[in-house]
């Protein structure tokens, strides 16, 4: 959906929601009910028109377009389909992961063996999964909500765990930006939630640098993961010493 279709989508709603009708906005703007009409079905506003009936609700254009933006429908989850569509293809994984994270289209051709051609048959598809909206110039426009989340154990997840997890911990991290700490203890029921909420604010964290960082050159900006983890856990070599009356699981 174009920009202008969303602008005059809003637009109708806020209309509808203040009881103002066709006629009321034809005879703002001087024009007969039917002219009103075709204007709305052709989409065809001046920003002049446009700022009249913007008076009319007593609504600025600028909070117009930012209603508009906060009720364009984002992408929370792919479907099963989608994410096998995804890992099925790497370069349509790939370029998906490079708009995610804020890459031109010129940039990701240029920085992969990807030709044009391919780049944007690839666009085109990630279109159609909702996943951006193609603009003119290859450019593109992220329909990812910020709670976008994969699917729990779906497609991508059993990827990850198949073809890239072992791939991530094949290091020393003991590089610059690189950091591993294992910790085991034992905690209350308490202790565990407490924990777990902290980690997830570092996940958020880690959400808002990189939101934070998009505007930075490409050439200042790095490939970076973070991987958090916790469980109640025991390891099989301790395990299979425990008595079965003392077996504890968290519920």
């Amino acid at each position: 959906m174009s920009q202008t279709r969303h602008i005059i989508t809003s637009l109708k709603k806020e209309l509808k929601a203040r009881g103002i009708t066709y006629s009321d906005v034809g005879e703002c703007l001087a024009l007969s009910e039917a002219s009103v009409k075709r204007l709305f079905a052709e989409q065809n506003f001046t920003l002049e028109r446009l700022e009249k009936v913007c008076c009319l609700l007593d609504l600025d254009i600028v909070d117009l377009i930012k209603s508009t933006e906060l009720k364009k429908q984002h992408t929370v989850q792919l479907t099963t389909d989608q994410e096998k569509e995804l890992v099925s293809d790497i370069p349509l994984l790939l370029v998906a992961h490079s708009l995610m994270n804020k890459w031109t289209f010129e940039e990701i051709i240029d920085s992969f063996e990807i030709s044009e051609v391919a780049g944007i048959q690839i666009l085109a598809r990630l279109d159609r999964m909702k996943l951006i909206e193609l603009l003119p110039g290859n450019r593109v426009k992220l329909l990812i909500s910020r709670d976008f989340t994969w699917l729990s154990n779906g497609p991508i997840q059993r990827y990850f765990e198949q073809q890239v997890q072992a791939e991530f911990f094949n290091a020393q991290f003991s590089g610059k930006g690189e950091y591993f700490k294992f910790a085991s203890g034992m905690l209350s029921e308490g202790s565990v939630i407490e924990m777990i909420k902290k980690l997830k604010r570092v996940v958020l964290e880690f959400s808002d640098k990189n939101i934070e960082d998009e505007t930075l050159p490409l050439d200042q900006r790095y490939g970076s993961s973070l991987l958090i983890g916790m469980r109640p856990w025991e390891m099989k070599a301790f395990s299979r010493f425990r008595r079965e009356k003392n077996k504890k699981i968290l519920k």
